[in-house]
C-alpha cells in the first residue's frame, strides 16, 4: 500500500443530547459497529477520523426550557445533570447532555476523533450557506401551511408540542404525538389528530395559516433516483436500506418543509422569513459537515471530493429513509493511488422513519440542489432492530437498558461491545435478554477466550529453553517461536 495515500475515516452519529446518560448505545447498533469499522481502517493504516454529534437545536430543547423556565442556551449548557424524570429521546439540549453523552460514550471505548454539535457557529455557516444555493438553483418554493396555534400559549405549536388521539384506523392510541404515533409507528401531521392539545396548557389549539419554505423533492426526483439507482449497486447496499429507502420513493416525494416557527436553531438568512429557523430536518444533517470543518480546516477535500473519497455508513433500519434520501455517511479518501480512506456516519433516531428519510432522502437531494461537487454516501450498512427481552426498546417508557445503566451494572465495558456485535441484528431483529448475555459471558468469553488466552499467556511465561507439549507430544514450539509468530500477528 502506497504510504502517501491519505486514508480517512469518518463516522457520524447525532445523538440527541438532552436526556442524559439514556444513551442508545446498547440499542443503537450503527455508532458501536462504525466504531469497529474505523478501528479496522486505522489497523489497515488509513488516516482515520471518526466524528459523531448531538443534535441541539429543535423543539425538545425550546419545550424544556420553557418547563425549567430558562433559556435552550442555559439548558444546553448546564453540564453534570444526572437524568430528567422522563427518559424520551428528543432532538437537542447542548452540554448540559452533551458532556454526559460524551463521557458514556468514552466510558464504551467508541473511539470518536471528534464529538461535535449542531449548535457551532460553523454549523449556521454552512447551513446558511447550503440554503442559499438552493435558493439560487429554485429549487425552494413558499407556501402556506396549516398549523395548529395555542391562543393561550400564543405562540404556533411545532408537531412535538401537540399530542391527541392518532387517527390512524385501529390504532387510536390517545396520546399520540404531532409528528408520530409511537404506539403504531405512522408518521403523523398535527392537525390529523383527533382532539388534539396544547402539550404545555392542555387547552385546544386551532389551525391557523403561516408561511414557509420547502424543499422541492419532487422536482429533484430525477437527480434522487439515480443517484439511488446507481450508488445502491456501486456501494452494495444492504438489502434492507434498498427495501426501505425504495419503499419510501414509491409512496412519492413531497415538497419538505425546511422551516419552522421556533427561536431555537439556525435563523433562516431571508428577510421575509427572519423570524424562523431551520428545521432539524434540514439542519441536523448538515452537522456532519460542520463537524468536519470543525476539527480540519480543510473539510471541502473530504466533502466536496466525490473523486477521491467515498461515503459509508451504518444505521438502523429506521434511518434509512432520511439517509438515502437526505445526507449523513461515512467517507473514504482515495488519493493517488487505488486504496480510499472513510469517512463514516450513522444515522441518529429523532422518531420511527423520520430520520430515515431524513439520511437517504433529504440530505442527498438537499447536496444535489446546490450544484456543487458534493461527495454523496456511497454504501450503508443497516441493521434491524435490537429488541429487548420480551418487547421493545423504549426510552420514553424506561424499558431497556441503555448506555448509563450498562455502565452502572460495573460489567466490563468489553463484555458490552462483545455481546452486542455478536447479536448484532444484521439480517433480522434479534433479541437482548440478560440470560443471553450471561451465557455468552460464561460459554464464550470465560470458557472459550479466556480460556485460550489462558493456556497462551501460561505457554509464554515458561522459562526460556523449555518448550511447551501439545496432544500425544507430536507438536512442540519453543518460546522464540512463539514471540516470533506474535510479532507477525500483533
Amino acid at each position: 500500500m502506497d504510504g502517501n495515500c491519505l486514508r480517512w475515516v469518518k463516522y457520524v452519529h447525532w445523538r440527541p443530547v438532552n436526556i442524559p446518560l439514556r444513551t442508545d448505545l446498547i440499542k443503537d447498533e450503527g455508532v458501536l459497529s462504525a466504531d469497529v469499522f474505523a478501528r479496522y481502517c486505522r489497523l489497515r493504516g488509513y488516516n482515520a477520523i471518526y466524528i459523531c454529534g448531538t443534535d441541539e437545536y429543535g423543539t425538545a430543547t425550546e419545550t424544556k426550557a420553557m418547563e425549567e423556565k430558562c433559556t435552550p442556551q442555559q439548558i444546553c449548557d448546564k453540564e453534570g445533570i444526572r437524568a430528567f424524570p422522563t427518559a424520551c429521546w428528543l432532538p437537542s439540549f447542548q452540554s448540559r447532555y452533551h458532556a454526559i453523552h460524551k463521557e458514556v460514550y468514552k466510558w464504551f471505548n467508541i473511539s470518536f476523533d471528534e464529538f461535535g454539535r449542531t449548535s457551532s457557529p460553523q454549523q449556521t455557516e454552512v447551513c446558511q450557506a447550503i440554503f442559499k444555493k438552493l435558493m439560487e438553483n429554485n429549487w425552494l418554493s413558499e407556501n402556506v401551511m396549516q398549523q395548529l396555534y395555542c391562543d393561550k400559549c400564543q405562540k404556533f405549536l411545532a408537531d412535538r408540542l401537540v399530542e391527541g388521539i392518532c387517527p390512524t384506523q385501529d390504532c387510536n392510541y390517545d396520546s399520540a404525538r404531532g409528528d408520530q404515533c409511537e404506539k403504531c409507528g405512522k408518521l403523523l401531521n398535527p392537525i390529523e389528530l383527533k382532539d388534539p392539545r396544547c402539550k404545555f396548557c392542555h387547552s385546544t389549539p386551532h389551525i391557523r395559516d403561516t408561511n414557509h419554505l420547502f424543499l422541492e423533492l419532487p422536482l429533484l426526483k430525477d437527480k434522487l433516483e439515480e443517484y439511488i439507482n446507481y450508488m445502491s449497486v456501486a456501494g452494495s447496499w444492504s438489502q434492507n436500506a434498498i427495501q426501505a429507502t425504495h419503499a419510501w420513493l414509491k409512496e412519492g416525494l413531497k415538497p419538505r418543509c425546511i422551516t419552522r416557527d421556533l427561536k431555537w436553531g439556525v435563523p433562516v438568512p431571508h428577510e421575509k422569513f427572519k423570524d424562523k429557523v431551520f428545521y432539524v430536518w434540514f439542519d441536523a444533517p448538515i452537522g456532519y459537515v460542520s463537524i468536519t470543518s470543525c476539527y480540519t480546516p480543510d473539510w471541502e477535500k473530504w466533502w466536496k471530493n466525490p473523486e477521491n473519497v467515498e461515503l459509508y455508513q451504518f444505521m438502523g433500519k429506521d434511518n434509512v429513509p432520511f439517509h438515502t434520501r437526505c445526507y449523513w455517511s461515512l467517507a473514504r479518501f482515495v488519493g493517488d493511488c487505488d486504496g480510499k480512506a472513510y469517512r463514516c456516519f450513522s444515522g441518529g433516531k429523532l422518531g420511527h422513519g423520520r430520520e430515515c428519510f431524513r439520511g437517504k432522502v433529504m440530505f442527498p437531494s438537499t447536496l444535489l440542489g446546490t450544484s456543487e461537487n458534493w461527495t454523496l454516501m456511497k454504501t450503508i450498512s443497516v441493521t434491524e432492530y435490537l429488541n429487548y427481552e420480551a418487547g421493545k426498546f423504549s426510552k420514553s417508557k424506561g424499558v431497556g437498558v441503555f448506555g448509563n445503566d450498562a455502565k452502572d451494572t460495573n460489567i466490563p465495558v468489553e463484555v458490552w461491545r462483545y455481546y452486542l456485535l455478536t447479536n448484532r441484528p444484521e439480517v433480522s431483529d434479534t433479541l437482548f435478554t440478560w440470560v443471553d448475555l450471561q451465557a455468552k459471558l460464561n460459554s464464550e468469553l470465560l470458557n472459550n477466550l479466556g480460556n485460550f488466552i489462558n493456556r497462551v499467556l501460561s505457554f509464554i511465561a515458561k522459562p526460556a529453553g523449555q518448550s511447551a507439549t501439545f496432544g500425544n507430544g507430536a507438536f512442540t514450539l519453543n518460546l522464540e517461536a512463539v514471540q516470533q509468530i506474535l510479532s507477525l500477528i500483533i
